[in-house]
């Protein structure tokens, strides 16, 4: 991934928070028909290692778990925030014109060597883990005892799991720091006026990057 110095973000626990906050991952392989994407959801785990290890699982029906290739890392990307960025909020569109917009995002990168699992007792903690994390903020949450074994058993015969061993992270925090302060409170105000959550979600991101800017500088 192509990373500008002032878009790379390499706070371990910054990456970790995004990979658990936006757990759908595009997960890619190469495959012997060239690459394959599947878009699953994935459970970031520490393990003591330098970055930890990410597990899921795909549907038995699908092939990408048959022939990915063990020579090259699989790659899964996390997408965060992001947001169209107007050229009109730039105070410099009516100074000269010479403004155009853009787009700001952003994405983690975690790459690694891919094992492949079928072992019922690991997916059924694997299952666990990931219903047991997207049902927390449920009152009351649905666990996986809530179904039927026999009908839970047969479930796990249809899937198959995965575990990616974190070897490089790559973070790219696009959030207008290439742009001067002028410009960067010109930004926050047109997102300010939207009002949607996408909107005041890239609002904070700008202004976190911005104090963190001010901070370095001073």
């Amino acid at each position: 991934m192509y990373i500008p110095n002032a878009n790379l973000e390499t706070r371990l626990p910054v990456l970790q928070q995004l990979m658990e906050a936006y757990p759908l991952a595009a997960f890619v392989t190469l495959n012997k028909n060239g690459l394959t994407a599947s878009h699953i959801p994935l459970v970031y785990e520490n393990d003591g290692s330098e970055f930890g290890v990410l597990k899921g699982h795909v549907s038995r029906a699908n092939t990408q778990w048959k022939d990915a290739s063990t020579e090259v890392d699989a790659l899964a990307i996390f997408s965060g925030p992001q947001h169209y960025i107007s050229a009109g909020w730039y105070p410099g569109k009516d100074e000269d014109g010479k403004e155009v917009p853009t787009w700001n995002y952003v994405v983690v990168h975690a790459y690694g060597p891919l094992r492949i699992v079928q072992d019922e007792s690991w997916l059924m903690a694997h299952l666990a883990s990931l219903t047991d994390r997207q049902e927390a903020g449920f009152s009351p949450p649905w666990k996986l005892s809530d179904a039927p074994p026999d009908f839970i058993a047969s479930l796990l015969k249809g899937i198959v799991g995965f575990e990616l061993s974190i070897r490089r992270l790559e973070g790219k925090w696009k959030v207008s720091q290439n742009r001067d302060q002028r410009d960067r409170q010109a930004v926050v105000a047109g997102l300010s006026e939207m009002q949607t959550p996408a909107s005041r979600a890239m609002k904070e991101l700008i202004e976190e990057a911005s104090g963190r800017s001010k901070t370095a500088d001073g």
